[in-house]
């Protein structure tokens, strides 16, 4: 099952939720009618008993008006909780009493941390998400939180950097990598809402027992109050064992999950002993993988283990046991638990301690076997969406290891994360250049400015190829700044792309991988319900998109018509005209992917095997094309991974 089907998947699962929302919701209606009319006397069980209707009995009135108020309780407790929660990532993370990694940060172990990360996300093709270190708990566990590979964020325990190998700790990376992509972490938040929502009549009932208590009335038994304090136990009853039910049902969501983010992590990383280890080594550490985190149940399923204890937990455990997960994984496995830590092998000390001067030629060596491997296009690059290989990964370590030194320590620093971005649009032309530069002397940091004039030099020799992966680095500093400093930014970088007076291809594209990820950062954007079912809705959209790609990649007309009609026959309508190149402005383009981003998984599928169709034609990949398809992935939340023969 390929990216597009799980994310399909996941959509149905959601589908699925909101069915058993609706049971769970009409089965404390009732529960709660039923309590409210025995506690007040609107039921005569006597008479019940002695044969009476009850159906009778009942005050449809009163029921229509507890059923509402249920239903609007239920429903605003939900909405509360998933707007809460629509911070992305970071929300979790930091309720979990998670601290934000710097990006430039000297500790050897956080360091680590953010190199393993880093080299999964330019595998995969998606800006390295921020990483949150739980530092105050000891036990081995890690998470991933957000809406979509835009506002996620990867979280881990103290004590999983402080246990982990690095080829553990990759294991455990690519396994939330793979919640990542398969949508998981959205039905995580919805869950949470969900469950939310039941426990709101439990809370309810929990005040109105604590406001009796403390009245005159309750602490001398006045009229009423023991009905009152009835109600409220019984409104405590029935949230708390909605909520026991709800935990069921999401523990049965949660497992089969886990054990299919746990083979991701081995066909990523193609090292069973990583994922592995890091599960024997959770079963053999007394310290287990516990969260000490009052927070910890709530967000329990969304953890790499089990991440709270007791006996009601075990009834309702969102994992599957450790061992079963070690046996899927290592059927040869002879049931012991790693009881001691071991340190990182050589090698993998080595991936994390390169010497200057040594980082070009490790890239010059290692890059020669990686090629070798590497996949033959850019349609191989598309069946690796949300799944990368090994090679990929690899291929991602020479890439950060053949930039200089001193662009990698800009890129992971707010200030040098603009200087890069800056530096990339400045044009070959001197007198353009000359005008952009003027600009940001009077309107950007005079910090920003001095470290262009020390990128300036490397940035000039930088080969097109790490273009896509430099982009991947800056992005979770430039989530850093303030919301001033990014209006700023982003004035400055739409200033320096007109400044010629034209957009090029190449300009906008990486305009728009950077806006498309960090807007939702800064800015409340307006979201829409509008779906769309299938590409035939967007006939005009979808020859809007192959057009500008058949343009970026061919200069003569008749080669541009044959990489169009080549990418529509892929389709299964036909009938597409292809635009003129006078339409192919920022502003169309903008609209159709708003639009062709709402459609359903397996179409997004096929639209862009359509441009990689176009783009693979003339059996030449050209920078221009794959960044406009890199563009289009991102727009899409399809995050596809780099070409190592490009």
């Amino acid at each position: 099952m390929n990216f597009f089907e799980l994310q399909d998947r996941s959509r149905k699962n959601t589908v699925q939720l909101v069915f058993l929302y609706i049971v769970a919701v009409i089965t404390l209606v009732i529960m709660t009618n039923l309590l409210v009319m025995g506690v007040f006397g609107y039921i005569n069980s006597e008479q019940v008993q002695d044969g009476g209707d009850f159906f009778q009995q009942m005050d449809w009135q009163i029921f229509a008006a507890v059923g509402t108020g249920v239903c609007v309780v239920v429903l605003i407790g939900s909405l509360y909780k998933i707007m809460v929660l629509s911070g992305g990532g970071k929300t979790v993370a930091e309720a979990l009493g998670g601290k934000l990694v710097p990006q430039n940060t000297d500790d050897s172990k956080q360091r680590k941390l953010l190199n393993v990360v880093e080299e999964m996300a330019i595998a995969s093709g998606t800006p390295a998400p921020p990483v949150y270190v739980l530092v105050d708990e000891p036990g081995i566990n890690a998470f991933a939180a957000g809406l979509s590979p835009r506002d996620a964020v990867i979280g881990v325990t103290q004590g999983a950097i402080d246990h982990f190998s690095r080829d553990q700790l990759q294991g455990v990376v690519a396994h939330e990598f793979s919640h990542i992509f398969n949508g998981d972490m959205r039905l995580n938040i919805r869950l949470m809402g969900v469950l939310h929502g039941i426990l709101i009549i439990g809370i309810i009932g929990y005040h109105i027992m604590r406001s009796v208590s403390h009245s005159r009335g309750g602490r001398k038994g006045g009229k009423g109050a023991g009905g009152v304090v009835l109600l409220g136990i019984g409104l405590m009853v029935i949230g708390y064992a909605g909520t026991f039910f709800g935990s069921l049902i999401k523990a049965a969501v949660s497992r089969q999950r886990e054990y299919l983010a746990d083979a991701s992590a081995v066909q990523f990383t193609r090292n069973p002993d990583g994922i592995g280890g890091a599960l024997k080594r959770i079963g053999g550490l007394k310290i287990g993988s516990e969260v000490e985190n009052s927070g910890a149940s709530e967000f329990c399923h969304a953890f790499f283990a089990e991440g709270i204890s007791g006996f009601m937990q075990s009834l309702s455990a969102t994992h599957p046991p450790l061992d079963k997960r070690i046996l899927r994984i290592d059927p040869q496995w002879n049931g012991e638990f790693a009881r001691s830590d071991e340190t990182d092998s050589p090698q993998e000390k080595e991936a994390d301690k390169i010497e200057p001067w040594a980082r070009q030629e490790m890239a010059k060596k290692v890059a020669t076997v990686v090629t070798g491997a590497a996949m033959a296009d850019v349609t191989h690059a598309l069946d690796q969406i949300g799944s990368p290989n090994k090679e990929t990964i690899d291929y991602a370590r020479t890439l950060i290891s053949g930039l200089p030194l001193v662009i990698i320590e800009a890129a992971r620093e707010p200030y040098g994360a603009r200087a890069v971005i800056y530096t990339l649009l400045l044009d070959p032309e001197q007198d353009v250049r000359d005008r952009q530069l003027k600009h940001l002397q009077t309107h950007a940091d005079l910090d920003v400015q001095a470290l262009m004039d020390k990128l300036m030099p490397e940035m000039g020799d930088l080969h097109i190829k790490s273009r896509l992966p430099l982009i991947d680095i800056v992005i979770p500093a430039l989530k850093q700044l303030s919301l001033s400093q990014y209006k700023s930014f982003k004035k400055n970088m739409i200033a320096l792309v007109e400044a010629d007076s034209q957009v090029r291809i190449m300009e906008w594209s990486l305009q728009k991988i950077l806006f498309s990820h960090l807007d939702g950062q800064f800015f409340k954007l307006t979201d829409t319900n509008v779906w769309y079912s299938n590409l035939n809705q967007l006939r005009k959209e979808t020859a809007l998109i192959l057009s500008a790609m058949a343009y970026a990649g061919q200069k003569n007309q008749i080669k541009i018509e044959e990489a169009f009609f080549a990418a529509e026959k892929t389709l299964t309508f036909s009938g597409l005209q292809l635009a003129i190149k006078s339409d192919l402005k920022v502003s169309n383009l903008d609209r159709a992917l708003q639009k062709l981003a709402r459609l359903k998984p397996l179409d997004k599928q096929r639209l862009l095997k359509a441009c990689a169709t176009s783009v693979v034609h003339d059996q030449k990949i050209s920078p221009a094309e794959m960044e406009m398809l890199r563009a289009f992935s991102g727009v899409f939340d399809c995050p596809m991974p780099p070409i190592p023969s490009l």
